[in-house]
């Protein structure tokens, strides 16, 4: 299965390397994602940040988060994919790269939108489901 139909209504937040900690965390949670992509355009990347970003900072700097930046905490070598990656290739980068977040972007490197390794198991265990259907009705039928 192609990444293209798992992001056909799948929207790509974004949030600028300026904007604070704080604010970052306010829209994880209004959006109810893992992840939002930075950029100043909403089209080019020029970062990702997660969770576990916010995460790996607090040591030693939790009573200065509220005054930290995106730009500060961000992860600025982004991994993509284009809408005709397949599962098993996403399935493969999100395990080699111990990433959870991949931007999708098209031939000219604009972003579109962002898939999870959520969205990435699910769709996966939908495809074995229909596999496994589709042989159990095989074998059934050749009794």
């Amino acid at each position: 299965m192609k990444i293209q139909t798992i992001i056909a209504n799948k929207k790509a937040y974004t949030i600028s390397a300026q904007d604070t900690v704080p604010h970052l965390v306010e829209l994880l949670n209004s959006f109810k994602v893992g992840a939002l992509v930075v950029s100043t355009d909403g089209k080019v990347i020029d970062g990702i940040i997660s969770e576990r970003d916010v995460v790996r900072a607090m040591p030693g700097k939790i009573d200065q988060l509220e005054y930290l930046h995106v730009r500060d905490i961000m992860t600025v070598n982004v991994h993509t994919c284009t809408p005709d990656a397949t599962v098993a290739e996403i399935m493969a980068m999100m395990t080699q790269q111990r990433i959870r977040h991949v931007p999708v972007v098209d031939s000219e490197n604009k972003l579109l939108s962002v898939i999870s390794i959520g969205d990435v198991v699910k769709h996966y265990l939908n495809e074995i489901s229909v596999e496994n259907q589709a042989l159990k009705e095989y074998v059934s039928s050749s009794g």
